[in-house]
């Protein structure tokens, strides 16, 4: 088994792990910044520009699930929106790299469900999260 990555901590975390039973794998991963600046008008002249700081980092991800393939979607599933619902913030580690400066929240969550089985679970399903970075004081 080869844990790529996770999001939380113990012992409620999501891994990302490949192995020969389980694959639960980042797809799409997108990270970005941006930064503030105001802009004052002056008399006569040219409009100066300041620099007036940063926004929140921002991430987004897909987390396939696949009950095939090791997982439970329903029980995946559930973890995340509680961590949206809680407001829990979370460090997300991939490989050997620890992103952000201290940690993120969920502030979307999406899931597309693929198939159920013939009780009607979850059976595969995607889902899209978007991450802001939190930072202490």
């Amino acid at each position: 088994m080869a844990i790529i990555g996770c999001l939380g901590l113990t012992p409620n975390q999501v891994f990302f792990e490949v192995s020969a039973e389980t694959l639960r794998t980042l797809d799409n991963f997108q990270w970005s910044g941006s930064a503030r600046y105001g802009v004052h008008q002056r008399h006569a002249g040219n409009a100066l520009t300041e620099f007036a700081g940063l926004d929140p980092d921002q991430i987004a991800f897909d987390v396939t699930f696949s009950a095939q393939l090791g997982t439970d979607p329903m029980t995946e599933i559930w973890r995340l929106w509680r961590f949206l619902r809680n407001g829990t913030t979370l460090p997300l580690t991939v490989g050997t790299h620890g992103y952000g400066r201290y940690r993120w929240t969920i502030t979307g969550l999406s899931v597309k469900a693929k198939y159920f089985d013939r009780n009607g679970e979850i059976y595969h399903a995607v889902a899209s999260l978007k991450l802001q970075e939190y930072l202490r004081d």
